[in-house]
């Protein structure tokens, strides 16, 4: 199943849809209407040759793609050439596809990048359909997005086929017998080949660290003297290397449903666990139901799944696994819980129709069995840059504590500790991301006390580890994953003026629940 850091607004639901100004706290900001005038890269990188800082970009209407339709006439797509290598910048280069709409206002402040999570999430295919929730800011910024390395139209990797995907769906992912454990354990095998077969020498390059020199490339090549940047979800944990790498180009951070900086791939996997039981519970509470009782409920549902599993209307049955996904997608927004509460009566009936349709959105996977590619795309940049990788063994040692945890999440997300980046083939880069971020301007980073996959804690984690004066906590006594544009005005606004006038929040406001 993964790791669940995906951005919800923009994957096969997309339908649905760091810093304050580098002159001060408050006020407009004297560098606002700079650019053209690229700093150069962080202090000890290696000097980018002109081809790649001087290029120019095509910008012309886009196209339609495998996995979106052609957005509307003031959109714009290129191409930016990129080193495949960091450590060799003259070396071979691949290609990444960018998007942008053009600032429609006359007082232009700059580029504003997004990146919509996952990892592994398409900006192509994202941005069109969040423009309406950025309404306010498209009217000073040029917005931009692009398929970071390894994803979609840039170079995206394909590990393994539909029917392939398909058939790992019946794969046990919590194990029972040494019989299921093998077989987890070979078709975690089976993925690593195949991702390292398409991918070739890419796989070892496609690595949070390299997607943000990516994006300061990207910000000399737009023209801006500084980054502006949007970052949901995993976007979080890519602004914040950003940032620890190039401090001195740091402009507008904001970072929304903020991953823990401070957690390692075990510990990320017992905050989720956390945070999905804790939405559950709210979940339960805010529909009438006892959370102990409730959370039993459904641990029995999927012990007797995981059984037998359920027939479904279209002929394919429902593991338990599936069960687990239909499950955890509605938690990442609020006003997805009624068809949770709908998927699980009928489940309980002996139809997973419904819960089956819901992972079917979680997975991507349209009508015809064809599976959207964002989460192969996580599992190949999460494990290049984890470097924990846990044995069978060891993550049965852990398996009891993510019990207690949550009795829901946790044996999913302990087994898939050991199975996640079981035999890969390349190394991974850290134990935990660096994001200190000394001297940079101040960064934006929004918590949401209800959010499932990106548990609250984490932005304060994050805002502390970007540094004093660096990183400025905001919170959301709210549900769902993310905060900005999910139905706060406090938010909303104070994100606004942030972007827009460079006013920075005190570190610490809270928005409350609007009930």
């Amino acid at each position: 199943m993964g790791r669940f850091v995906q951005w919800a607004a923009v994957t096969a639901a997309a339908a649905l849809l760091a810093a304050g100004c580098s002159g001060g706290s408050s006020g407009d900001g004297g560098g606002e209407k700079r650019s053209g005038s690229a700093r150069p890269t962080a202090t000890g990188a290696k000097a980018l040759p002109a081809s790649l800082t001087a290029q120019k970009l095509d910008w012309e209407r886009c196209k339609a793609t495998a996995d979106s339709s052609a957005p509307g006439s003031d959109w714009q797509c290129a191409t930016l050439k990129v080193p495949l290598d960091w450590s060799r910048p003259g070396g071979d280069t691949i290609d990444l596809a960018l998007i942008r709409s053009r600032a429609r206002g006359g007082d232009r402040i700059g580029s504003l990048l997004f990146n919509f999570g996952g990892p592994g999430a398409s900006g192509i295919a994202g941005l069109p359909g969040y423009a309406a929730t950025v309404s306010l800011l498209r009217e000073r910024y040029d917005l931009v997005s692009w398929d970071p390395r390894g994803v979609g139209a840039s170079e995206g990797v394909r590990c393994r086929g539909d029917r392939q995907t398909q058939a790992a769906e019946a794969v046990d992912a919590t194990p029972d017998t040494p019989a299921e454990e093998r077989a987890y354990l070979k078709d975690a095998t089976d993925f690593a080949r195949g991702c390292e077969k398409d991918a070739g020498r890419l796989l070892a390059h496609v690595s949070t660290t390299d997607t943000a020199r990516d994006m300061d490339l990207m910000r000399q090549v737009l023209g801006d003297t500084e980054l502006h940047y949007f970052g949901i979800s995993y976007g979080t944990e890519l602004g914040g290397v950003y940032a620890h790498l190039f401090p001195e180009n740091v402009g507008r951070l904001v970072l929304d449903a903020v991953v823990d900086p401070s957690a390692d791939a075990v510990a990320h996997r017992e905050n989720q666990a956390r945070g999905f039981q804790r939405a559950l519970d709210n979940y339960l509470t805010a529909t009438g139901q006892d959370p102990e009782k409730g959370t039993r409920r459904i641990t029995n549902l999927l012990d007797r799944i995981d059984a037998e599993p359920l027939d479904t209307y279209s002929g394919r049955k429902l593991t338990q696994v599936l069960a687990f996904t239909g499950i955890v997608w509605p938690l990442y927004r609020e006003d997805s819980w009624p068809s949770l509460t709908s998927a699980l009566d009928t489940a309980e009936q002996g139809d997973g129709s419904e819960l089956l349709a819901l992972a079917d959105e979680y997975n991507e996977r349209d009508p015809s069995g064809r599976y959207g590619l964002l989460p192969q795309a996580q599992r190949v940049i999460s494990c290049l840059d984890d470097k924990q990788r846990p044995t069978l063994a060891q993550a049965k040692r852990l398996l009891p504590e993510f019990e207690r945890i949550s009795p829901v999440f946790g044996p999913f997300l302990g087994w898939d500790a050991a199975g996640w980046c079981h035999d890969w083939p390349v190394p991974g880069q850290y134990e935990t991301p660096e994001v200190s971020a000394p001297g940079a301007a101040p960064v934006l980073v929004i918590g949401n006390t209800g959010d499932p996959a990106t548990p609250y804690e984490g932005a304060r984690r994050m805002a502390d580890e970007l540094g004093k004066g660096v990183g400025v906590e905001l919170t959301w006594k709210g549900e769902g994953h993310g905060a900005y544009g999910n139905g706060s005005d406090c938010v909303d606004s104070t994100v606004n003026a942030y972007l827009l006038k460079g006013t920075v929040p005190k570190d610490g406001k809270v928005c409350a629940r609007r009930r």
